[in-house]
């Protein structure tokens, strides 16, 4: 079975390397036997009209986005054969295509020299075709890789978003916090302290994929988790429903796969300097291309400094991250790619937020409010390796595998406020907390994956067979110090000057260890039962263990040692999809799909409870639309969620002092999913989406009817565009957009965190070919409202940033 792609953009070479020229004549010889067929493509930019007319016409064609940048096409009217509408698009821009043996165009220069194409600056590598998204100048992609195999998104029974660069730069999203703000479905909800939390469905997702290797990245919320920057990627793919099959334990929600920036095909440079509100200064370097003569080696690089304060007072930093990557045509078949980045920051935070009344109502504070003190201080440090391998056999068959390893350090100093049951009338009831903690922590995580399909018993037929492993491990330490006695009206931000030190000598430190270990066997079977039929059948075995020691000192040397274990061996999950196509471009789908969750509760006897599971079941549609420019899709979802540990009163002589649990609760999550990405209009690029979601405690002893997820909203709508304008002033676009929740319940479910609506825009102009300008507007009516987060009367009130502005002058020289 020959698979389909089409590719809009290529971003690395594509080798060639022996592959003689194709002469002009031959090409024409090949043009006069093709069938003509109709086209009504209207003019635009060279990169989107050749996108189009590669997708009407039923072919691929694979380029380097560089060499059509800046550049447009003409309209294409009429009948057309395949290199007769190549030929027009291309006419006058020093660009020809030649068709390989295996069906695919490469775009290529023309030499009118000598009446040939000239092949030496195009090289086949080993980057997956239509995927990438860097140059395409989209909000969708023709295919996405989470599923270890490639496919569109109208034929995955799951919903899957696309964040692609081209929106992640039009809405100047720089890390991962406001890139799940404005993704659809998914909530990024404030810790106490610097990081967050991603739900999806209601559900948290404990792990980030880096191309595709899953990774724990969930254990320490107080350091810098999920707030790693967006500079290093191409596109993030986010998978939203059970995830067990890629990634073992604790994935109810979905999956995220990050994937990197690659070498090029051709020489590429980007200059980019940024200046906005409250001192906010940014820039970057990122440059690309071959590294040697016949583009067997390509290279990638990306250095980035961000230096900013904050609308809250005392609150800023800075922010360097350097990135380089290699990728080496080992043969024709076999590419090997590495990669490592660095990121360190600086900076004063302010920690828990702000306090409410002891009633839930909101104290009124300023914006500007810092609760901290004037040394409040912290720093992250992250280095990172990437390898990965892949070997095509042939056209069908491939094998790929993987490996990261990231190590990362978190240390903060800081002096925040508390208020264990609210604060009073006057102020008072307001504790001075401070901390000191230093987190450091190591994660390996390796993928390996055979992919191959063929037909059997008349059938069309895809396998995928794979394993992954990882490990999580930290060494931590915590010194904290509790005093009583401050005002809310009256705050200290000069208290006296704290370290580790001074804190662990009359306080309590706590030491910790952390040791998480999961590793899984999985596969896929895809068979097309009739030709618009597919069926997918999948599972995963998995081995997950826990380890977890602490030990307590107090300021008297008392020791209070404190462990956790827990294993889970051979646990099945599987996996069950129909995809059903309506048209070429519609389809339906209906999905099934398991997860676990370890527990560590004990029950009577002293064992421990055994694993959450849950059943995520999804049906929906899905459209490519536009000749692929566009995707949309609408999906129905439940996923029931049981054996949860609830308490068992009156045990506490059966379990150590303390009540035993028993497996008994039951959470379900439901609603409805409705999106749409690409391009609508010619010239209008646009993401909206639209979801609505209930979470119930179904049988519990204590929360029983009540909210699961306090900060997942029932309506979210999600809404970004951006709109190049038509003939004379295409070199002015416009965008804007909203992101729109209802309200949320607080953590301590004491009141209710009001809804809200954010309206974005941004307006840019081309200067010339190779200089753009920017200017994004975000809050434009600046709407004062609280972030979700751990919300409490104690603590962690966060508001959303004011109206702020951030000018962008980009620089892309033509080689």
């Amino acid at each position: 079975m020959q698979r389909s792609h089409t590719a809009l953009a290529l971003a690395a070479h594509l080798a060639l390397g022996s592959v003689a020229a194709w002469p002009l004549a031959g090409l024409a010889a090949h043009a006069s036997s093709e069938q003509t067929r109709a086209y009504d493509i209207a003019p635009g930019t060279l990169t989107e009209s050749l996108g189009r007319f590669a997708s009407a016409a039923g072919v691929v064609l694979s380029f380097d986005a560089a060499s059509t940048q800046g550049r447009r096409a003409p309209a294409l009217q009429g009948d057309y054969s395949v290199a007769g509408g190549f030929a027009t698009l291309l006419a006058g821009s020093g660009l020809q295509v030649a068709r390989q043996a295996n069906g695919v165009y490469l775009l290529i220069a023309s030499n009118p020299g000598n009446g040939s194409l000239e092949l030496s600056a195009i090289n086949v590598s080993g980057q997956t075709l239509g995927s990438t998204t860097e140059g395409t100048g989209s909000y969708t992609t023709g295919t996405v890789t989470i599923g270890k195999s490639e496919h569109k998104l109208k034929d995955i029974p799951q919903s899957v978003t696309v964040m692609t660069r081209q929106r992640m730069d039009d809405q100047n999203i720089t890390n991962l916090p406001e890139l799940f703000a404005n993704a659809p479905g998914m909530t990024f909800a404030k810790s106490p302290g610097t990081g967050g939390f991603i739900t999806s469905r209601g559900f948290e997702i404990e792990s980030l994929q880096y191309d595709g290797v899953p990774m724990t990245r969930g254990i320490y919320a107080l350091g810098s988790y999920l707030t790693e920057s967006t500079a290093f990627y191409d596109r993030v793919e986010l998978l939203r429903g059970g995830a067990a099959l890629l990634q073992g334990a604790n994935s109810p929600g979905g999956a995220v796969n990050l994937v990197r920036k690659r070498g090029q095909a051709k020489p590429t440079l980007t200059l980019t300097a940024q200046a906005g509100s409250w001192d906010h200064y940014a820039t970057q370097a990122d440059v690309g291309g071959p590294l040697n003569e016949a583009g067997t080696v390509r290279g990638r690089a990306v250095v980035d400094y961000d230096t900013r304060d904050s609308f809250i007072d005392h609150v800023g930093g800075w922010e360097q991250k350097v990135y380089g990557a290699l990728d080496f045509d080992l043969s024709e078949n076999t590419t090997l790619g590495v990669g490592l980045s660095d990121r360190k920051t600086r900076f004063t935070p302010m920690v828990a937020g702000l306090p409410r009344y002891s009633d839930g109502r909101d104290i009124g504070l300023s914006r500007s409010t810092y609760t901290g003190s004037d040394w409040n201080r912290g720093l992250t440090e992250q280095l990172a390796l990437y390898v990965d391998l892949e070997h095509r056999f042939n056209d069908h068959w491939k094998f790929k595998t993987a490996a990261v390893a990231i190590n990362e350090r978190n240390e903060m100093t800081y002096a925040y406020i508390v208020t264990p049951t609210g604060v009073a009338n006057d102020g008072s009831g307001v504790a001075n907390w401070r901390y000191a903690t230093d987190f450091n922590s190591h994660s390996r995580g390796l993928d390996l994956f055979m992919d191959g399909d063929f037909n059997g018993l008349g059938f069309d037929q895809e396998v995928v067979l794979g394993g992954n492993y990882s490990r999580y491990t930290s060494d931590n330490t915590m010194a904290v110090v509790r005093s009583v006695g401050a005002n809310i009206f009256d705050l200290d931000n000069h208290l006296p000057y704290e370290n580790y030190d001074s804190l662990a000598a009359r306080g309590t430190r706590t030491d910790s260890q952390y040791k998480i270990v999961q590793k899984g066997i999985y596969g896929t079977w895809r068979v097309k039962l009739t030709d618009p039929l597919t069926l997918i059948l999948g599972g995963r075995t998995s081995w997950y263990s826990y380890e977890y020691d602490s030990q307590i000192y107090d300021r008297n040397a008392f020791s209070y040692p404190s462990d956790s274990d827990k294993a889970n061996n051979g646990v099945v999950t599987p996996y069950a999809g129909l995809v059903y196509a309506l048209t070429p471009e519609w389809s339906a789908y209906a999905s099934y799909a398991d997860v676990f969750i370890p527990q560590s509760a004990i029950g009577v006897g002293g064992s421990t409870i055994e694993p959450i599971t849950g059943s995520n079941y999804e049906v929906g549609l899905k459209g490519e639309l536009n000749d692929g420019r566009l995707n949309t899709s609408l999906a129905l979802f439940r996923y029931d969620h049981q054996n949860r540990a609830v308490t068992m009163l009156n045990t506490e002589s059966q379990c150590g002092g303390s009540n035993c649990s028993e497996a008994s609760g039951k959470v379900r999550s439901q609603g409805l999913e409705a999106e749409i990405n690409g391009e609508v209009l010619p010239g209008l690029q646009a993401s909206a989406s639209y979801v609505y979601n209930t979470t119930r405690f179904i049988e519990d002893n204590t929360y029983e009817g009540k909210i699961f997820s306090t900060w997942t909203p029932k309506h979210t709508v999600r809404i970004w565009s951006d709109y190049t304008l038509p003939g004379d002033f295409n070199r002015f676009s416009v965008g804007g957009g909203l992101n729109s929740q209802s309200s949320a319940v607080a953590y301590d479910r004491k009141f209710e965190t009001p809804g809200f609506t954010i309206w974005n825009a941004r307006i840019g102009y081309k200067v010339s070919d190779e200089i753009g300008l920017a200017v994004n507007f975000n809050n434009l009516f600046d709407k004062v409202y609280y972030i979700p987060s751990y919300t409490a009367v104690a603590s962690n009130n966060y508001y959303g940033d004011p109206r702020n502005v951030m000018f962008t002058v980009k620089y892309t020289p033509q080689f």
